[in-house]
């Protein structure tokens, strides 16, 4: 199976969102026309996080699905974030400490190498963070570690269209939007990965197999936005 991006180097990956913090919002909504709020709000809704219920937001970045889900668990819920990026990690705080009554944590690490026990979570949740873990198997692993019987997850990522037309979309996108928008702001070389990445992610179909693989009951991939995203459903049997 294609290997993604990051597996030579998993490092690389923390510096690259270390370096990119500041304008990472920014440019996810710019870029999106803010469409990826809609996306993580779409992810969340086949999560169904309830009042609580405790929940786990891997590479949480500047936690929007954090939030999100913290939103929902409360009062006496939680939610942890989990990220590689210590930037990331200073904005997410920050936006936490500006909304005290929601129940949220985060903790620094690689996701590969988490200090949480099995059964943690009613729920994980995971946005444009697989694509970029040394093993996107290794990361469904860890996924279904963190999970309670009856547990489920959602992932949240770039999708390879199966239509020539929609793929030939995606990578016009990339090359005449992305990166020349990236490079106005001195971020070329840091952007420039996602086609590499997201031409070696494994497609929808692979990654319901690693799912099952993992020790999932159910795993089924939603392609979303014609197809250039995709939401991968998983849950865990009683």
């Amino acid at each position: 199976m294609p290997q993604p991006f990051a597996q030579a180097d998993p490092a690389a990956v923390f510096r690259l969102f270390d370096r990119t913090a500041h304008t990472y919002d920014l440019l996810n909504d710019a870029l999106s026309l803010t469409l990826h709020r809609l996306w993580k709000r779409q992810a969340v809704a086949l999560l169904q996080p309830r009042p609580g219920e405790r929940m786990v937001d891997l590479c949480c970045g500047t936690a929007d699905l954090a939030l999100l889900l913290a939103e929902r668990v409360r009062p006496h819920g939680g939610v942890i974030g989990v990220d590689g990026s210590a930037a990331t990690l200073v904005l997410a705080r920050q936006r936490a400490v500006a909304q005290p009554w929601l129940p949220l944590e985060f903790v620094h690490g690689d996701v590969l190498a988490l200090p949480l026990p099995p059964g943690t979570a009613d729920g994980v949740v995971m946005a444009y963070g697989l694509r970029n873990l040394a093993s996107a198997a290794a990361g469904l692993r860890v996924i279904r570690h963190l999970l309670r019987p009856h547990g489920r997850a959602v992932v949240l990522d770039f999708n390879r269209p199966s239509h020539p037309l929609w793929s030939q979309a995606q990578r016009s996108y990339l090359r005449r939007v992305v990166v020349p928008v990236a490079r106005m702001l001195e971020l070329e070389a840091e952007y420039t990965y996602l086609e590499r990445s997201i031409a070696t992610f494994a497609t929808g179909p692979q990654q319901e197999t690693l799912a099952h693989q993992a020790g999932f009951a159910v795993a089924r991939h939603h392609p979303i936005a014609g197809g250039l995203m995709g939401l991968l459903d998983m849950k865990v049997s009683g």
